[in-house]
């Protein structure tokens, strides 16, 4: 769903005229060191959820909505593309690119406004994970909007913002396929 309704963003964009560089579009210094960094960076910060942030707020240490992937090599491809398209691109599109557009006119641009902003697609990331996940998804997801809306904020470029996102979706996806979330949950605390 995500990704259809970053699609008719897109398209309204291009029917109002709306530079699609105020969505977050905007070509990165250098593409290699904006890849290299958001995957590295995606990486890191999906083992620093698992095993420190969400053991803190009492989540269990096996997330059960995906647990059906947990060696199942024929729903990796699907997976994976749906992390690349609806999640990736998609999300951020919407919840970075769009919500931080329209949340920008109505508030404005004073450093309270942004705060706002990011609180508020952070919530509303978050509640967007609710039917599929649960509490500990919603609080994940929360927390990731968070950090990924403050760097939005900060840089509006959502390309850094992709890559961050998709492997961090597919280093969870790689945990529960191997069958490591417990491992990687229990790590600091047993």
């Amino acid at each position: 769903m995500p990704l259809i309704i970053a699609l008719v963003i897109l398209l309204w964009a291009r029917l109002t005229h709306k530079p699609w560089s105020e969505l977050g579009f905007v070509r990165p210094r250098s593409w290699v060191t904006t890849i290299v960094v958001g995957i590295l960076t995606g990486v890191a910060f999906k083992f620093c959820m698992k095993a420190l942030v969400m053991p803190l707020l009492g989540a269990p240490p096996v997330n059960q909505a995906y647990r059906h992937l947990t060696g199942n090599s024929a729903a990796l491809p699907e997976m994976i593309l749906t992390i690349l398209l609806s999640a990736a691109f998609g999300e951020e599109v919407v919840f970075r690119g769009f919500l931080f557009d329209r949340f920008r006119r109505l508030f404005g641009t004073r450093p309270w406004a942004t705060m706002l902003t990011v609180m508020l697609s952070a919530v509303l990331f978050g509640a967007a994970h609710w039917s599929g996940q649960g509490l500990p998804g919603v609080q994940q997801a929360v927390i990731v909007g968070l950090v990924f809306g403050a760097v939005f904020a900060r840089t509006r470029n959502l390309w850094g913002l992709m890559f961050v996102h998709a492997a961090f979706d597919l280093t969870a996806v790689w945990m529960i396929y191997y069958g490591l979330e417990e491992r990687f949950a229990h790590l600091i605390f047993k």
